[in-house]
């Protein structure tokens, strides 16, 4: 199980790296700008290291606490196929997977805002299984941000259906249900 997770904390990785509020610039650059909120904890000179070591033309330190990133067209578009790839890596690996026996099937928008995870709902509800909708919706959100989504509006639906019946059971709309939660 702990392979399952490895895709989605990579990708969160990658986000932190260069996520979250982007710029076009006249020259071809993309500018992302990370909040101070995605640092807590870190050291920020080997936050900052690391993304100049990874190809990074530009990294400043803002006075909020946020990190900005400047980086070649080419680079940001790397990465967004990047990130599409190991989204849908991870849809096909989680419905194939014996660890989450409850999902029969995943469907998901262009944008992956939305997913739809078609579940055995009585052993979904007596399993753990909501740990795969958990990292759809992480990577969901931060393909939304490296996409230029704009940091208080980006939301990723999961939708439970009940595989058999067809019936909704659940709805979460991250961050959104989750920052209730707290």
């Amino acid at each position: 199980m702990t392979r399952k997770w490895m895709l989605p904390l990579l990708l969160l990785l990658g986000a932190l790296m260069a996520a979250c509020s982007e710029d076009q610039k006249k020259d071809g650059d993309v500018e992302v700008t990370i909040p101070a909120l995605f640092f807590e904890g870190q050291d920020i000179d080997s936050v900052i290291s690391k993304a100049k070591n990874s190809g990074i033309k530009e990294v400043i330190k803002n006075d909020d606490g946020s990190l900005t990133y400047k980086m070649a067209k080419p680079e940001h578009e790397e990465m967004m196929k990047g990130l599409k790839e190991g989204i849908l890596a991870n849809v096909d690996e989680i419905k194939t997977s014996d660890d989450f026996k409850s999902v029969k099937d995943i469907t998901y928008n262009k944008s992956f805002s939305e997913f739809t995870l078609f579940v055995n709902k009585e052993e979904f509800e007596s399993s753990l299984d909501t740990m795969a909708a958990v990292g759809l919706a992480l990577t969901g959100m931060y393909y939304q941000l490296f996409n230029g989504a704009d940091v208080e509006n980006y939301k990723v639906t999961v939708i439970y259906k009940d595989a058999s019946s067809g019936e909704v059971f659940n709805t979460i709309v991250y961050p959104d249900d989750v920052n209730k939660k707290k």
